[in-house]
């Protein structure tokens, strides 16, 4: 049923598609849905350039013949879609599931608009319950680790900080060369000091809080989808 819903939710989202745009594509499991619909769009005569935010969405596009282009390339776009992990009544969002959270925040930020396609589960009254992921340079790791325990105590965390692993039990290495720490806070009261707080962790590129960039989301339920704007 969530697969379902997923390609529901990515279905009624392509009526933001124009010809013409200027689009970046998201990562992660309901993005791909999106991705292979743009596809056949593509193959139908629709004419777009896209912006992947990882190398896996970027191999996807690419094997259904979507035109692909850089920020270097092409520094503004249009509209960004990709899913979230969590999102709160304001739009605030927690996203990086996927390990692609620093390509996808530089890509919505690019964009004039990002919309976010996700199953009713992903609604949450309060954003924390799903880790927090948190992009941290390889240098330094245990001394970056120990800052970032001591901000989630801070804002009273109730679970551990722990390196993200594969399933060979290696560190999880990002396409930007980078590691994640996923912090375990089960509620977060004020997201934007939080992310204020890491971003001053020096060790620390990036963190799945996406605040203040999403406008619109799709949203499906058993009901149908539902259209959600900040």
């Amino acid at each position: 049923m969530s697969d379902d819903l997923k390609l529901a939710a990515a279905t009624a989202a392509l009526a933001e598609i124009r010809p013409g745009m200027r689009l970046g594509l998201g990562t992660g499991s309901t993005a791909r849905h999106l991705v292979d619909l743009v596809g056949r769009r593509v193959r139908d005569g629709l004419e777009i350039v896209c912006v992947p935010t990882s190398e896996a969405t970027a191999a996807q596009a690419r094997s259904l013949g979507i035109p692909l282009t850089t920020l270097d390339e092409t520094p503004q776009l249009d509209l960004t879609i990709d899913g979230a992990d969590e999102i709160d009544p304001k739009l605030r969002l927690i996203k990086g599931a996927g390990g692609a959270l620093l390509r996808e925040k530089i890509v919505a930020a690019a964009s004039a608009r990002m919309v976010v396609i996700a199953d009713r589960g992903k609604l949450v009254p309060a954003l924390g319950r799903f880790p927090l992921s948190i992009e941290v340079n390889p240098f330094g790791l245990r001394a970056t680790t120990r800052e970032v325990e001591q901000v989630a105590s801070r804002h009273s965390a109730e679970g551990g900080v722990k390196l993200r692993l594969t399933p060979s039990g290696d560190p999880l290495v990002t396409d930007g060369g980078h590691l994640i720490l996923d912090a375990f806070f089960g509620r977060i009261s004020n997201p934007e000091a939080l992310s204020t707080d890491l971003h001053e962790v020096p060790g620390v590129v990036e963190h799945g809080l996406f605040l203040r960039l999403c406008q619109r989301a799709y949203v499906a339920g058993p009901g149908g989808v539902e259209t959600i704007d900040a």
